[in-house]
């Protein structure tokens, strides 16, 4: 007998974990079952790992993760079962790293593992993901339960490459502008300040300035850079902590545009996110502690984790988001007005189309916007410099002329 940690939640949605024994995973998994709870995870707390081998801090591309469940929906539809399907994807799959992956998922399903378990424990893969397959497998519906989750993947991977194809640009006169004054700073002005000091001129403030802020450049360059590489690292680690996320969040949504946009962003990430895993038929609960962890925003994460403890406890889902004050006004009224009509995975999914359509207008404005400024700046910086360079030239052939 093995010892297991199991993470189950009861009918009205109460969360347990604690240590059980058995004889395997789907023994106790059965056995809580058919004692009416809803079984979350189960792990188990032996030291040897059945996983051991696979690269874990690789990720599988999301284009091509959505690609094998279309191909994997399809499968089941035509009546394979679900070893089969994985034997017939694993050879058609070309990333040698997937198809590992997928390889031992194939595995533990012979060895009588559920699939949501056996892709849970290659750790590469989305939390809401094994959860749909928990609730599919449950419900006993999991070609339509995948399907829904196919068409929330690529819901999303459009609209992110909507989002990214607009900021390209901006970040394209960003990069140009970056090139541009480290050429004129680090090459051309040094070349100005040899010119003026042979000839001995007298030259303006302006001038001055520019010629040692090249000098200075080109000299102290290399430390200025290890002083950077260092902060930024500094910088990387404190990002990556909670208090370092939750605190860049707050800077993002006190950005002008830009926070309003980040905010209706991730709104329409959890809307559409929390409506897939309650049309799947999970709790509300579990629902929503699968989105908060699955949440790119840290603040956003913690107003959704205080929000499911207030769910836990009897209140209404919007009162207790609205308590958090993250979320928008309009998302609360409208996730009440679902709470209230009993179809809350349909105003989600309205939720999510009316930020998604908001955020792209929203994007296209600020954007509309940034670009001139970006333009205008690197016009200043650059008039700026040739003026400071070719300035003292100006003077002395003025002065040869007179």
């Amino acid at each position: 007998m093995a010892e297991y940690t199991i993470k189950m939640a009861d009918e009205r949605g109460h969360v347990l974990e604690q240590i059980e024994s058995g004889a395997s995973e789907a023994e106790i998994r059965d056995r809580f079952a058919q004692q009416g709870y809803f079984v979350y995870s189960i792990r188990s707390k032996g030291l040897l790992s059945t996983n051991v081998g696979l690269p874990q801090r690789r990720k599988v591309r999301q284009d091509t993760f959505v690609i094998f469940n279309q191909q994997f929906v399809t499968l089941i539809h035509a009546g394979l079962p679900i070893i089969q399907s994985l034997e017939l994807l694993i050879k058609r799959q070309r990333n040698p790293f997937f198809r590992s992956v997928l390889q031992n998922v194939h595995d533990r399903v012979r060895g009588g593992e559920l699939l949501s378990e056996a892709f849970e424990a290659q750790k590469v893969f989305p939390k809401v993901y094994t959860t749909t397959l928990l609730a599919g497998e449950k419900s006993g519906n999991l070609e339509e339960v995948l399907a829904r989750y196919i068409a929330f993947q690529r819901l999303a991977v459009s609209f992110r490459k909507k989002l990214i194809s607009s900021l390209v640009y901006p970040a394209l006169l960003v990069v140009v502008l970056i090139v541009m004054l480290t050429f004129l700073i680090t090459f051309v002005v040094p070349q100005f300040a040899t010119l003026y000091k042979a000839l001995g001129a007298d030259l303006p403030a302006m001038t001055a300035l520019m010629l040692a802020i090249g000098v200075n450049a080109r000299e102290y360059a290399p430390y200025a850079l290890a002083v950077l590489a260092v902060i930024a690292f500094f910088l990387w680690r404190w990002m990556r902590s909670d208090r370092g996320a939750t605190q860049m969040d707050r800077i993002k949504l006190k950005t002008p545009l830009l926070g309003d946009i980040w905010l209706k962003y991730q709104v329409a990430v959890f809307s559409r996110m929390l409506s897939t895993l309650l049309s799947g038929g999970l709790p509300l609960v579990p629902s929503l502690e699968t989105a908060g962890e699955s949440m790119q925003s840290r603040l956003m994460a913690h107003g959704i984790e205080s929000s499911t403890l207030g769910v836990r406890e009897g209140q209404p889902l919007a009162r207790s988001l609205e308590a958090t004050e993250v979320f928008p006004e309009m998302s609360v009224e409208m996730i009440e007005v679902g709470e209230s009509t009993g179809a809350l995975p349909a105003m989600l999914n309205s939720i999510a189309e009316f930020y998604e359509e908001d955020v792209q207008n929203a994007l296209a404005t600020a954007m509309a916007l940034i670009e001139p400024v970006i333009l205008i700046v690197m016009g200043v910086v650059v008039a700026f410099v040739l003026i400071s360079l070719y300035l003292p030239i100006f003077s002395l052939g003025a002065g040869t002329m007179h």
